[in-house]
């Protein structure tokens, strides 16, 4: 069974007081606080830290709606390239219009979105269109003139000036993106120039997550912020300006502390005061340290991160998404912590078996095998078949061990399976004839209102929710969407099935 090692509410409970802390300092009308890493649905957080609410940030500022309105920000180069959220696999531009989703769920006020960094592409035009025809109010950044070294014009009318002002009302200003580099902390400081120069007083905050400030900069959990971010090159560092300040040892990462000295002169240039802030980890808002409550739990779910973090890498690099150096960085971070690829539980047992099948018989030659490892530390293999894909094998194999099934038990009839199978092949003209995860598990939906095993099979699939597995071959995308939605954590081996270049 997985220990709990974050207590979740003491996080909410810490992080809020001193959100609150620093809405109600000084005279200040405003606080602009940029939102550093997931907002919702934070999978990264919830891995390393186990006891994490996924939800918890929006759960925070569920708290504080009647203060805060939203600003979501995305970087138009990330429209254009169509850069993708890993936990989810979908685009920054559909993650924007999930986000707006996700929001208005938990009855939060959406202010506008923000294209930064604006660039005149049809596919960054296209997404514009979209939102404002459906009542979305959407502002258009570009690159600030003079940034990062002519502090005079940056901030002046040339630089922030240029931007239009955001119109806002609340107390709390959250400015948030699907990923890092949006042009949050860009977004946060024309906001500043504009209020500034309309006579109002307003301050700038950062809420992260990670790194971790207050815990060692080798830490396993802060080691996994570094392998998830390999290709922004972030690496953590000791914060110097911390250090100097108050004598007190700081993590945080180098893109914080490179932007530290320029931030703090644009902040002082705008206001006409010296900054409050002596160091980054000062602007941060970052109470997670203090919700660790057993630190070895952390520690062994962090390293487990690490490790897939660079299976993730070799599947990207293998796909052309990364570049070589990513990859190599990740190598590097998981070889730092003395880890190795099998000891993520499921990678032997998945490439042992498909190596003994490939052995025993000739017809197994492009067989691919599956392993998952259940909430009990049993781990189940199901293999690809002509009937059906490896993770639709694994799935069912699971959810009969955890029905107390026998192995030999039909859940779905093997007719209904070749009735899809010919609908494919001769109706729907598609070239794979074996049945993806999804079409498997429609298939063993609908056999549920006749078949009683059926039905309590599928009463099993949300105890899936959490596991470990692992597939010796490069997995579809819909096969990676639904072990997704399962809420099944896979990784693969960055090989193909096939020499296929379309039908890969």
């Amino acid at each position: 069974m997985k220990k709990i090692g974050f207590d979740a509410e003491k996080y909410i409970e810490e992080q809020s007081k001193y959100i609150l802390e620093r809405i109600n300092h000084g005279n200040s009308e405003r606080l602009y606080l940029e939102f550093g890493g997931k907002l919702v649905q934070d999978k990264h957080a919830m891995r390393v830290l186990p006891g994490f609410d996924e939800n918890a940030k929006i759960k925070l500022l569920q708290k504080l709606k009647d203060e805060a309105e939203i600003i979501i920000c995305i970087y138009a180069g990330d429209i254009m390239t169509s850069k993708t959220r890993q936990d989810f696999g979908i685009t920054y531009d559909l993650e924007v219009l999930r986000l707006i989703d996700m929001f208005r769920k938990y009855d939060l006020s959406i202010n506008s979105v923000v294209v930064t960094r604006y660039e005149d592409a049809p596919s960054v035009n296209m997404f514009i269109n979209k939102l404002t025809r459906r009542g979305i109010k959407v502002y258009t950044h570009h690159y600030t003139k003079g940034y990062p070294t002519d502090v005079d014009t940056i901030v002046s009318e040339e630089g922030y000036g240029a931007n239009p002002y955001i119109e806002v009302t609340k107390p709390l200003v959250v400015v948030t993106g699907p990923g890092g580099g949006s042009g949050k902390l860009a977004t946060c400081l024309s906001q500043l120039y504009h209020e500034f120069r309309l006579g109002r007083k307003v301050r700038y905050a950062k809420f992260e997550t990670f790194p971790i400030w207050s815990i060692p900069l080798k830490h396993p959990v802060n080691v996994a912020y570094e392998a998830a971010t390999a290709d922004l090159r972030d690496v953590n560092m000791i914060d110097s300006f911390h250090l100097e300040a108050y004598g007190e040892t700081a993590v945080n990462y180098n893109r914080d502390l490179e932007v530290f000295p320029v931030v703090k002169r644009i902040i002082e240039k705008i206001t006409g005061e010296e900054s409050e802030y002596k160091s980054p980890t000062d602007m941060g808002v970052n109470r997670a340290g203090f919700g660790i409550v057993d630190d070895e739990a952390c520690r062994e779910a962090a390293k487990q991160e690490i490790i897939r973090r660079y299976m993730i890498a070799q599947v990207d690099y293998k796909k052309g998404k990364i570049e070589e150096s990513s990859l190599e960085r990740t190598k590097l971070l998981m070889d730092e912590q003395g880890l190795s690829i099998t000891d993520r539980n499921v990678v032997e047992p998945a490439r042992e078996y498909a190596e003994k099948k490939r052995n025993c018989d000739d017809r197994y030659t492009n067989v691919v095998v599956m392993a998952l490892e259940l909430a009990d530390g049993t781990v189940i293999t199901g293999r690809s078949s002509r009937r059906m894909v490896a993770a639709a094998a694994a799935i069912l194999n699971a959810i009969k061990v955890l029905s107390g099934l026998a192995d030999g038990i039909h859940l779905i009839s093997p007719n209904v399976l070749k009735s899809i199978q010919t609908l494919k092949t001769d109706v729907l003209m598609h070239e794979r004839t074996s049945l993806n995860a999804e079409e498997v598990l429609s298939a063993l939906t609908i056999s549920a209102a006749t078949n009683p095993s059926a039905e309590m099979a599928v009463t099993k699939l949300p105890e899936l929710r959490g596991c470990r597995a692992h597939c010796t071959a490069i997995l579809s995308d819909r096969d990676e969407q639904t072990l997704r939605s399962l809420g099944i954590d896979v990784t693969c081996d960055p090989e193909y099935l096939t020499t296929n270049l379309y039908y890969a």
